[in-house]
């Protein structure tokens, strides 16, 4: 099984407004940036399409070290999900789960790899989450000034 290290952050201007996100993929010595945007979004639904993004660009299973400074997404993704599958996507208070299509999805691309999750502290030096916070906020900008085109 390929061993990934996936870095991953996404970036809003406004909540809601313009936002990127962006993830590094690192892989045998070689390095891998990806990125996108959307012009109106939210934050938490730019960090999740940044794991989704890269998770979706894998071929095969693989053994991940994915890092996010995103309490949300890690959360989400190793303590609530179960429950929230179980209980057809709705949350403790039995109310539907915000952002709930893409946790579908990130939930049926996390089952075909094997993911430990790490948080790291955002703006922090951390090199690579500065790298994909670094892209991303550039995602936002872009779509920012599309947006006013």
């Amino acid at each position: 099984m390929k061993k990934i290290t996936l870095y991953t952050d996404g970036s809003c201007l406004g909540n809601p407004g313009p936002g990127g996100w962006a993830a590094l993929l690192q892989y045998n010595g070689h390095e891998k940036l990806i990125s996108g945007g959307d012009d109106s979004t939210t934050n938490n639904r730019m960090e999740l399409m940044a794991v989704i993004k890269a998770l979706a660009g894998l071929r095969q299973a693989c053994d991940i070290q994915l890092y996010t400074d995103s309490k949300y997404v890690m959360d989400g993704a190793t303590r609530w999900i179960n429950n929230w599958r179980r209980n057809g996507w709705r949350n403790s208070q039995n109310k539907a789960v915000k952002n709930a299509d893409l946790w579908q999805q990130l939930d049926e691309l996390c089952q075909q790899h094997h993911i430990n999750w790490h948080w790291v502290k955002a703006h922090a030096g951390h090199e690579f989450n500065e790298r994909v916070d670094e892209a991303a906020r550039l995602q936002a900008i872009k779509h920012q000034k599309e947006e006013q085109l």
